[in-house]
This record gives structure tokens, sequence and C-alpha cells, in this order.
């Protein structure tokens, strides 16, 4: 195959995993509103059986069983993701075959999104596997659903070769890391969201009716976190400044990636170290973690859009049907990325 047949099959693949996570995410909300009917039978049931003095009726508030098509639903929305997650990664691999010579497929803002839902979807059908965790499926599809819409719609930009400063072994560590990290403090981040939402519900109906109890929110929330900080801090701090010693020549260069993602750093030790010392839990502790992935994907997208400085860079804009090498005098010439916007001769086109 070409290069220009791998990036139509790539294009391909990421349409083709968005269906079926936007068709896992339908199964998911079916399964919500069959159990949101169940529940509303069970209130009427109880209602009626202590009117009547029938004994052995349900309790009140009690979640009901699962029903026949729900449980149908929620494996059918399970099996669907994980099939959205391997022709993603066909999708990922596709895209790095595409360049000439062959790369990491994360050379732009397009690449680094359809990465980055990967590995949160990845790390979801993982998580199954291990803890109860299903119930987090509707959240997580629609995040992965409304990402790639985005990077499809808004982020997309031909396949290029890599600026030097990119082409390093160092740069494929550092964002393997950084991307892992990423996905666990988002999941993290949904179940804090959740924490909040379901603290100020009485009424465990609808999709509350198959969330956790708090406790285990939090501390499902705190297992992501613990398990991504550390990730994060070796793509911060180890592998992220070894790279750019290697492009530019110093460890630390007072970029605005680089304060931002050592911001984000402060934040998640500060969650752990809370938790760990004043007894930080529950509302606190997921208010804190939110404020972490705030400065997480301000820094994952906001920097690369709002800051003229950053050697970071990789969504430039261009004038329209023309390639333009954005560079700055110095040793920043490398780290900038090639802006490219989609002419007639693009595989979408």
């Amino acid at each position: 195959m070409t290069d220009n047949q791998w990036e139509v099959f790539s294009y391909e693949a990421v349409i083709t995993a968005a269906v079926l996570y936007f068709l896992a995410m339908l199964a998911y909300f079916f399964e919500l509103a069959v159990l949101r009917t169940a529940t509303k039978e069970s209130e009427l049931a109880t209602v009626g059986a202590t009117a009547g003095g029938v004994s052995g009726a349900p309790a009140a508030g009690e979640p009901p069983a699962p029903t026949r098509r729900g449980v149908v639903a929620g494996r059918l929305g399970l099996v669907l993701t994980i099939f959205a997650v391997v022709i993603h990664f066909v999708a990922l691999v596709a895209r790095g075959l595409a360049a000439d010579p062959n790369r990491v497929p994360w050379g732009n803002m397009y690449e680094f999104t359809i990465s980055g839902t990967f590995v949160v979807a990845l790390i979801f059908v993982l998580a199954t596997t291990r803890i109860d965790i299903e119930w987090l499926g509707p959240l997580v599809t629609t995040f992965v659903v409304a990402a790639l819409m985005a990077a499809f719609l808004g982020l997309d930009d031909t396949v290029l070769p890599l600026p030097d400063a990119l082409n390093s072994p160092w740069l494929v560590i550092h964002v393997v890391a950084a991307v892992i990290s990423t996905g666990a403090f988002t999941i993290g981040a949904l179940l804090s969201a959740l924490y909040l939402v379901k603290s100020r519900s009485d009424a465990p109906t609808g999709y509350l009716a198959r969330v956790p109890d708090l406790k285990v929110l939090d501390r499902l929330s705190y297992r992501m976190h613990a398990f991504g900080f550390p990730v994060w801090t070796f793509a911060v701090l180890i592998t992220g400044p070894i790279w750019a010693h290697q492009a530019w020549g110093a460890y630390w260069n007072w970029d605005p990636k680089e304060v931002w993602a050592f911001i984000t750093w402060v934040v998640y030790a500060a969650y752990l170290h809370a938790r760990a010392t004043a007894g930080w839990r529950g509302r606190n502790a997921a208010i804190l973690a939110l404020v972490g992935a705030a400065t997480l994907w301000f820094n994952f997208i906001g920097i690369n859009f709002f800051s003229s400085s950053s050697q970071h860079s990789y969504a430039e804009s261009v004038a329209p049907e023309m390639s333009v090498v954005v560079g700055l005098p110095g040793p920043v010439e490398a780290a900038q990325e090639v802006g490219v916007v989609v002419g007639a001769d693009h595989p979408r086109a």
C-alpha cells in the first residue's frame, strides 16, 4: 500500500471506531433506560405491596434486579467498545505507516487526540477485567465519541514527517508515558465528577442506580490517580527533560507546556499528599482531582492554541492551501511543527 492509501485507511478506521463507540454508547444508554423503567416499576410494586400488607416486598430505594434486556445491552456495549478499541489501534498503526519515513502517530494535535482517546478507552476496557467498572461505560464512550468528532472535524491535518526535535526515541518514551497517565487521570476525573453528582442526589434512580456508593467512587478515583501519578512523574520530570536537552540543549526552558505540566504535577501531588496525610477524602479530594484534570487538559489543548511562544506547538494556523514552516530564530527552529491546511489533494478532500 502507498502512503496515501495508508492515510485513507487510517481515516476510515477512525470513522469505523467512532461509529462502534457511538453504538456502544447507545447500548449503554439503552441499558440505563431499561434500568430506569425497572426502578419505577420496583417503586410502584413496593408502594402497592406496602399498602396491601404483603411481606417480602423490595425495600424502598433498593436498586432493582437487572433485567435480561438490560444485561444484554450492557454486555453488547462492552463488546462494541472492545471492537472499537481494536479498530482504533489499527487506525493509529495505519497513521504511522502513512508517513515517510514511518513514525509514531503523534506528529500533530489530531494524532495526539486519537492516541489519547485510544488510551482512555483501552484503560477502561482493561479495568473491567479487574474491577466492576462497566457502569462507567456511558461516560467513557460519550467522551471518546465527542473527542474523536472534535479531532476529525476541527484538528485534522495531513501526514507529515516529524521535525528533527520530535524524531527522537526519548520523545516516544516521553509521550507514551504522558498519554498513559492522561488516560488514567481522565478516568479518575470522570469518577470524581460522578462522586460530586451522586453526593448531591438522594434518589438512586436512572444512571445513579448503577453507580456504586460514594466510598467506592472515592476509592476508585484514588486508585486511578495513584496509578497515573508515577507515570506522569516519569514523563514530566525524567524523560521530558532528557528529550528537551537532546532537542534544545537545556533540561528546562520555561516553555509554557513545561510550566503547565509541572503545575499539573504539583496539583496531583497535592491531591495524593492530602489524602495520605490530611485525610482529604470525598468532596474536597474530588474537587482537587478535577482541578488537576483542568490543568492537564489545558496543557494538552489550550497551550497549543493560545500560546505563540511554546516550543511544543502542534496547532499553528496557516494561510489557506499553503504549506508554511513556522520557525523562530535560534535553537527553537527544530521544535516547530509544519502546519498544512487541507487542500484539494488531501485524502479526505
